[in-house]
């Protein structure tokens, strides 16, 4: 009999099982599709020789993990690659905010009166990251606070609404670029706690950047996976799971899927009913003949860029998508362009690029239009670059990866209290009515993202009750 059977090879599955092999207990994981990798893929979407990220491409939070710099997995591939900005905002009239790693850089791109604010907003958290992001991604039945201090004056900056946070600038460049930055999780900006979320978005540019990894995200699950195999583990993937009893006997079982698949699978019934699920997104991979044109200079370097012209329009589109059931005119996009960091990933002079907008969760539409008219704004010419695009929507997207009900990429809405506490009201969000059954995606704590560490801490709470059995 196995100690440990993990469901799903997504970040937070294979690092759940890493974490229990890492103790000495046998695992084995068991994954639907063809290969490894869940948000955490690269394939050839497009053209022969250009890779795409079909989801996740940069990694804030990836390369800032505490799981992650725990495990050698750069002796495993992984090598984070970082474009000269992490993330540039641009504007109609030809100019851009940043993200820089420095926040003096970043402050200066404000208009003058906001460069002041923004250093005092970051300064009292940046030289504390390490310990702060640590109790962030941490609970406290898992870890005890490094610094409960710090966290309770992050607290009491992040819990607020982003719209409050936000009156400290008066320029609508920081309070735009601050909007984007909230809305990578779908957020309505003003949430509970979405102050929270903009500014760990921001501090982890300034510790580590917003890297990508080389070759693709594909390498951050390859890295995991190997890792996982010289401990002792076994993976399996074409094994799609329906019942429990699809499975091997084990003494826990741990889910790195949505609560949803989970009460189907273990007969949970309606345990997760009130679990919410968000906007969805519609996503569009492109293979480019040259690089994106933007007007702006700044977007040329960066990883990331934010499509957004104000703070207005951008809190509009999230509203259209999250809580009026349409898509927006003028969408929010989130783009990221890994080949001007990594030429690998296309054929010499080509590039890859994405974008995506959100839209009603389940929305069967196309938003390709309207995410191209969007970059036409910001990028005249973009159109006739374009070689070959893919394009996505929620059913796509859903089919992909089933943790993407209804194309919520975020695993259940990060809105209101389930941003913090999910799936369930609970001190023990990892466990289940089954005693040795858990759960470990993204719909845990502490969210979405390529991270691990909802994999990390369901881990915890797995290897404690193994040790008592």
């Amino acid at each position: 009999m196995l100690d440990a059977v993990v469901v799903g090879a997504g970040p937070n599955g294979l690092t759940a099982a890493v974490e229990l092999a890492r103790r000495g207990f046998s695992v084995a994981v068991f994954e639907a599709r063809d290969t490894v990798g869940g948000g955490a893929r690269t394939e050839e979407l497009t053209l022969p020789g250009f890779r795409h990220d079909p989801c996740s491409a940069a990694h804030p939070l990836g390369i800032n993990s505490p799981a992650f710099q725990a495990m050698p997995l750069g002796r495993y591939g992984l090598e984070w690659l970082q474009p000269e900005l992490p993330m540039a905002h641009p504007f109609p009239d030809g100019t851009a905010a940043v993200l820089s790693r420095s926040v003096g850089a970043t402050a200066a791109s404000f208009g003058p009166h906001d460069a002041g604010a923004y250093r005092r907003l970051v300064e009292p958290f940046t030289h504390k990251w390490d310990t702060l992001v640590r109790d962030f991604m941490s609970l406290p039945l898992t870890a005890l606070p490094r610094d409960p201090v710090t966290l309770a004056r992050f607290g009491l900056v992040g819990l607020p609404p982003s719209t409050w946070l936000m009156r400290r600038f008066r320029d609508e460049r920081a309070q735009a670029l601050f909007a984007g930055l909230v809305a990578h999780v779908m957020s309505p900006l003003n949430g509970f706690a979405s102050g929270a979320v903009g500014l760990v978005f921001a501090l982890a540019a300034h510790a580590a950047g917003w890297p990508v990894a080389r070759g693709g995200s594909q390498s951050i699950s390859d890295a995991l996976t190997a890792y996982l195999k010289d401990l002792g583990g076994a993976v399996h993937t074409d094994h799609e799971v329906k019942h429990l009893d699809d499975l091997p006997p084990a003494r826990a079982y741990v889910f790195d899927t949505s609560p949803t698949a989970l009460s189907r699978i273990a007969g949970f019934g309606r345990y997760y009913e009130g679990y919410r699920y968000g906007a969805g997104v519609f996503k569009v991979d492109y293979a480019l003949d040259g690089p994106v044109p933007w007007t702006a200079k700044e977007p040329r370097t960066a990883g990331t860029v934010q499509i957004g012209a104000s703070r207005a329009e951008i809190g509009a589109a999230l509203h259209a998508a999250s809580r009026e059931g349409r898509a927006p005119d003028a969408p929010f996009l989130i783009t990221v362009q890994p080949s001007v960091v990594d030429p690998s990933r296309a054929p010499d002079g080509k590039h890859v690029f994405w974008a995506y907008g959100h839209v009603p969760n389940g929305w069967t539409g196309d938003l390709t239009d309207a995410i191209e008219r969007q970059l036409e704004r910001f990028a005249p010419g973009f159109r006739d670059r374009v070689l070959a695009r893919a394009t996505a929507g929620p059913p796509e997207l859903a089919a992909r990866n089933a943790n993407y009900v209804g194309g919520d990429i975020a695993c259940g809405a990060a809105s209101g209290l389930q941003l913090l506490l999910r799936p369930k009201l609970s001190l023990f969000p990892y466990s289940t009515p089954h005693p040795a059954v858990f759960i470990c995606s993204s719909a845990t704590p502490p969210g979405p993202g390529v991270h691990g560490m909802s994999g990390h801490n369901a881990a915890k709470a797995v290897w404690r009750r193994l040790r008592q059995t």
